[in-house]
């Protein structure tokens, strides 16, 4: 599915590519920061913050109209998503308080497909965006008091094979704001978030239920360089 997303945004672009001159086309790098948390119907909802995971890869510029006002600009870009855990205690089962620690990071391959107008050096950029979960790594301690009193008791959960439960793919979306230069270099502000939910309908143990209807979302900052055509 990793070999499909990048064989469909190099398709895609190579389509845009053939309605344009070859020497506009633009090939470009990107890195920077997913400020990521959870939307939907979750539970618990206090004891799921935010994080800040990295973004980086490739994106490739295809201009619409000539003068670069109007373009196609697939990307693609490994995204550390995810959310923590905050030390907050909560009312578990059976009327036990638990109280969460650590985090719990999903790396996406993320292929975003924008449609980008550059107006003065202003950029606005909206688009679909498919995701592939590669893996996921959670490191959360949770300390259980029982409703009764008693001993509290430790479980530590240091995960980072089992994606069973998980969607590992995501339909999506981004949109975004940011300041292009003329030499290529660009600041982007942006935001991307999911249609689907990306724990399996039938998984009732991920986090407890917590989860059922969580859906990504992050905020993203990053700098961007498109190599000048020749």
């Amino acid at each position: 599915m990793k070999k499909t997303a990048i064989v469909a945004a190099a398709l895609l672009a190579t389509a845009a590519a053939s309605s344009a001159q070859a020497q506009d086309v633009r090939f470009g790098l990107r890195a920077g920061a997913n400020y990521s948390n959870l939307a939907g119907d979750i539970k618990n909802e206090s004891t799921y913050n935010n994080k800040i995971g990295f973004l980086g890869g490739v994106m490739l510029n295809v201009p619409i109209i000539q003068d670069g006002f109007l373009s196609l600009q697939p990307e693609i870009l490994y995204s550390q998503k995810g959310f923590e855990n905050k030390p907050t205690e909560y009312t578990g089962l059976l009327g036990a308080k638990q109280k969460r620690e650590g985090q719990v990071n999903y790396s996406y391959l993320d292929v975003p497909v924008l449609l980008k107008v550059r107006a003065s050096g202003l950029v606005f950029e909206a688009g679909p965006q498919y995701s592939y979960l590669l893996s996921a790594n959670n490191q959360t301690k949770t300390t259980t008091t029982p409703a009764l009193g008693g001993t509290p008791s430790t479980a530590e959960t240091q995960n980072k094979s089992d994606l069973s439960g998980l969607n590992r793919n995501e339909l999506g979306y981004l949109a975004g704001v940011g300041y292009e230069a003329e030499n290529g270099l660009s600041l982007s502000v942006r935001y991307t978030g999911a249609f689907s939910d990306f724990v399996k309908s039938d998984n009732n143990t991920y986090f407890n239920g917590d989860l059922k209807n969580a859906r990504h979302s992050a905020f993203q900052l990053s700098l961007g360089y498109l190599i000048p055509s020749k």
